[in-house]
């Protein structure tokens, strides 16, 4: 019988050769490695405003600062005698304010500084210059706040104009009032008429709290004027010290930290002069003064002001009998001096006052009616 011939022998060898090639290759070599890096972070990008070589620029002017892919770490505004202007960034990062009005007339340079997430600075410059005076009418205005004093709980910031501020004057003008609260308590502000802009947080200040407000309203323009000031106030607001009138019992109560405290009885206007019901805050008080209408003078002791129209609380000896039973004041809240006298002593500017069941509404902005206002009302 014959063997295998030499042909098939070799074939066999190299198929076996070929398989035992192939499963070498495949255990012994591994893929190679890709190496992989993230691409570089962009550099930052900042922009400016004013632009550089601008002039007329208002003195109430802010340094824009529109920044992508960093934050920035310095602004510096200096006067053309290199003298560096305070200031900070509004709480929404959108502009620098300056911490009080530019001069007129004057060159500014400003430089703002950088850093992207390559931790590089960049540093961008402008320089500007403000207009001349203006002229046409000045429009005054009044922060009814006084430096370092204290408040109650119902206290509205208040700035008070002495002319009408045009309605397309108005969101500028509110653009430039500031108001901070330490603890924070938002809030907001709401006109009154053209004379008249309040800010409040949605319920009474939390006693304790300390506020700065500012009107930076100095070259503002308000319709063919502008305004001239630049006033800042920082404030306390005291106790919680609240009060209650109603004209269907003819009793006062006053609560202070929510706790009833004294209960006195009162006499209201009188129906040909009613007093208004609603919310209000103590807005003067005068141990004496001397009321002078038309129709009648009186010397009267510790008064505090409710409304512009001539509503007070007040010692009103005169009318003690009738206090607790019937109406017979010219509108104001008629109490003994005893009663009076104690109330002029535990109140502050700023106290709310609540009257009821007169009949009569409170007019808008007949005093410092901010609390008269539902928040949804007042926020409209």
């Amino acid at each position: 019988m014959r063997g295998p011939s030499r042909t098939a022998v070799a074939l066999v060898a190299l198929a076996v050769a070929a398989q035992l090639g192939l499963s070498g290759c495949h255990s012994s070599k591994k893929p190679t490695a890709v190496k992989w890096s993230a691409p570089p972070p962009p550099p930052v990008g900042l922009a400016l405003t004013p632009a550089a070589g601008e002039s007329g620029v208002a003195i109430s002017t802010e340094i824009g600062t529109r920044v992508n892919d960093g934050k920035i770490t310095d602004v510096a505004l200096t006067d053309a005698a290199g003298q560096r202007v305070a200031g900070e960034f509004r709480d929404d990062g959108s502009s620098w304010v300056p911490a009080a009005a530019l001069r007129y007339g004057t060159t500014y340079t400003a430089k703002v500084t950088a850093v992207g997430a390559d931790n590089k600075p960049v540093t961008r410059e402008t320089a500007f210059t403000t207009a001349a005076r203006p002229s046409g009418p000045v429009v005054t205005s009044d922060l009814m706040l006084t430096n370092g004093g204290t408040y109650g709980v119902g206290m509205p910031i208040v700035v008070q104009f002495g002319s009408d501020v045009p309605q397309e004057s108005r969101a500028a003008v509110q653009q430039r009032l500031f108001v901070k609260s330490d603890p924070p308590q938002a809030g907001a502000w709401h006109w009154f008429g053209g004379r008249q802009v309040m800010y409040r947080p949605e319920r009474y200040w939390q006693p304790g709290t300390k506020i700065t407000a500012r009107k930076a309203l100095n070259g503002v323009r308000i319709g063919n004027g502008h305004a001239d000031e630049d006033f800042a106030a920082t404030v306390t607001i005291g106790r919680k010290l609240t009060i209650d009138i109603d004209n269907a019992t003819k009793q006062m109560n006053v609560y202070q930290n929510d706790a009833l405290v004294r209960t006195m009885p009162v006499s209201l206007g009188k129906p040909s002069t009613p007093t208004s019901s609603g919310t209000t805050v103590i807005m003067s008080r005068e141990a004496a003064t001397v009321f002078r209408t038309p129709e009648y003078t009186v010397a009267v002791q510790y008064a505090m002001r409710l409304t512009w129209g001539g509503q007070y609380i007040h010692a009103a000896p005169w009318s003690v009998g009738d206090q607790g039973r019937r109406n017979v004041s010219h509108g104001c809240t008629n109490v003994s001096t005893a009663d009076a006298k104690w109330l002029y002593e535990q109140t502050l500017v700023g106290d709310p006052v609540v009257t009821r069941n007169t009949g009569v509404p409170l007019d808008p902005g007949d005093g410092w009616t901010a609390w008269d206002l539902s928040w949804a009302d007042y926020q409209a």
